[in-house]
C-alpha cells in the first residue's frame, strides 16, 4: 500500500498555505511529517483525510483516489477531539459507528483497545474525570477502534509519563509491523528518529527536505569522530599519537571523551587502526551524525 501526495496546492483567501507539496508513504513504515507551527502540516493532514479538497494536485492510494480505495483512516489530533462530559465507552462506540462499524463490532473493538491501553476500569467514566495522560490514551483507543489502514498521529506523546510513553511506543511499533501506513507528526524529534524510516519536512508550505532519514544523515559531514576510552586525560593521550597528518582538531570536555575532526572523512579507518595499535582500550568509536533536531533547525528554522 502506497499513499502518494502529489503537487498539492491550497490557499485560504489571500494566504497561500501549501505550495506544490509532494511526498509518499508506504505500508509497514512510518513517515515523519515535520514542520514548525504554521508550516502547513495540519492542512495537508486534513486534505489527505478528505476534510476539504486541495486547490490543485491529488492524493492517491495505490494509484486510486482515496474515496475509491476502500482504505480507512485513524486520526489522533494534537488537540483533544472527544467530548469531555460524555461516557468514554459510548464515545468510542459512536466513533467506530461513524467510521462504518456496526454497534456490536464497535463495542467489542472499543473494549479491546481500552484493555490494550490499560483503561478498562474507566469505560463508564466521563472523559473530564481523567488526567491529561489518561485522556490521551482514551483518544488513542478511539483513533484505532476501526482498525484503520492509515494512521495519522499528531503529537501522540503529549501528556504521557515515561511508562505510558513506552506503552505507546510498543503500540506504534506493532502498527508499523502489521503493515499499516503511519504518519507521525511531532516536535519531539527523538521519537521521530525512533519510529520513522523517512521524513517530509515542511517550511512555509513547501517541502524543504524529504526521503530516507538514514540516507539524509549520510549526506552530511562524516569527518567528526567521537572517541571514548578509560583514560584520565584522553586529549593528552591522543596528542602523544601524533595525529596531525589526519586530524584537523581534537576537542575534549570530559576526561575520557574526545571529538576528533578529520581532515578527510576517508581517514576514519586509519584513525581507528592507530588508536588500536596504540593499545588504547576504547569504550566507543562513533561517527558523529547530526541529530534530526539539528537538521530541523537548519532546514526549517528560518522564518
Amino acid at each position: 500500500m502506497r499513499l502518494s501526495v502529489k503537487d498539492i496546492e491550497k490557499s485560504f483567501a489571500a494566504k497561500h498555505v501549501l505550495k506544490g507539496v509532494n511526498f509518499e508513504a508506504e505500508s509497514g513504515r512510518a513517515l515523519g511529517l515535520l514542520g514548525r507551527n504554521g508550516a502547513g502540516k495540519t492542512t495537508i493532514i486534513r486534505i489527505i483525510m478528505g476534510v476539504f479538497p486541495p486547490d490543485a494536485g491529488e492524493i492517491s492510494i495505490d494509484g486510486m483516489k482515496v474515496t475509491q480505495s476502500g482504505r480507512t483512516f485513524g486520526y489522533l489530533p494534537e488537540e483533544r477531539g472527544l467530548y469531555p462530559k460524555q461516557i468514554i465507552l459510548n464515545q468510542i462506540i459512536y466513533i467506530g459507528m461513524l467510521r462504518g462499524m456496526n454497534r456490536h463490532d464497535a463495542k467489542q473493538s472499543a473494549l479491546r483497545w481500552l484493555g490494550r491501553v490499560g483503561m478498562t476500569e474507566y469505560a463508564d467514566k466521563k472523559l473530564n474525570t481523567l488526567s491529561k495522560g489518561n485522556q490521551q490514551k482514551i483518544q488513542l483507543a478511539a483513533t484505532l477502534v476501526n482498525d484503520p489502514d492509515i494512521i495519522i498521529l499528531d503529537e501522540p506523546f503529549s501528556g504521557l509519563d515515561p511508562v505510558n510513553a513506552q506503552m505507546l511506543k510498543d503500540i506504534v511499533g506493532e502498527l508499523i509491523d502489521s503493515g499499516r501506513i503511519v504518519l507521525f507528526s511531532s516536535h519531539q524529534m527523538g521519537y521521530v528518529e525512533q519510529f520513522c524510516d523517512s521524513i517530509a519536512m515542511l517550511n512555509q508550505g513547501k517541502i524543504v527536505l524529504s526521503g530516507n532519514l538514514k540516507e539524509i544523515k549520510r549526506g552530511y559531514d562524516r569527518s567528526r569522530v567521537l572517541v571514548c576510552a578509560d583514560v584520565p586525560d584522553i586529549k593528552e593521550r591522543l596528542s602523544q599519537l601524533n595525529l596531525r597528518d589526519i586530524a584537523e582538531s581534537v576537542e575534549s570536555e570530559e576526561s575520557g571523551e574526545a571529538v576528533i575532526k578529520l581532515k578527510d572523512a576517508a581517514d576514519r579507518d586509519k584513525l581507528l587502526r592507530r588508536l588500536i595499535d596504540s593499545g588504547m582500550n576504547l569504550d566507543k568509536y562513533e561517527i558523529l551524525e547530526p541529530t534530526l533536531e539539528e537538521i530541523f533547525v537548519e532546514k526549517a528554522g528560518e522564518e
